[in-house]
């Protein structure tokens, strides 16, 4: 193993072995002509075959922006981290997810005032109404009496920072 490669994968320790040789398999593939690093729309097609998504314009331009200016292009390296923290990204907003369904009890796609007492009355009970209400009332920003889980989302990844 190299210097560069062993680095690599301390960078990306979390991740399990085979995860880290589908990283590295991934940008091998899109490297096709074995240049040492991803153009921009090899970069796009490799976050299709690993996340089943597109990158949009917004998104490549951000990565491409925070490449190593005497590169051209992302090399292996830069290009582990940057999987690492979308999968990072990834499984949290599926624990945010579970959260958010296990709230919902009526699988209807948004939460209600009820939902928010009966949720904090099992992990808060001590907590006062009036501040369940003052929560629900923050995190439901349209004001329209439900929290979607854009609007709980939001709230976590909010309080996430703030913390």
């Amino acid at each position: 193993m190299s210097l560069s490669k062993a680095g690599a994968w301390s960078r990306t320790s979390d991740a399990s072995p085979s995860e880290h040789r589908k990283w590295v398999e991934v940008f091998k593939a899109c490297d096709e002509d074995n240049k040492g690093y991803l153009s921009r729309e090899d970069f796009k097609v490799a976050v299709v075959m690993l996340f089943g998504y597109k990158p949009s314009k917004i998104e490549a331009d951000s990565v491409m922006s925070s490449v190593n200016p005497n590169t051209s292009g992302i090399v292996l390296g830069e290009f582990l981290n940057i999987v690492r923290k979308k999968k990072e990204a990834q499984l949290y907003r599926n624990e945010i997810r579970h959260i958010f369904t296990a709230f919902d009890v009526h699988y209807r796609g948004y939460l209600t005032l009820e939902d928010f007492k009966k949720a904090f009355r099992h992990v808060a009970p001590r907590l006062p109404g009036r501040t369940v209400l003052e929560v629900f009332r923050e995190v439901d920003r349209d004001s329209d009496g439900h929290v979607s889980f854009r609007d709980f989302e939001y709230a976590m990844k909010h309080g996430q920072n703030e913390a």
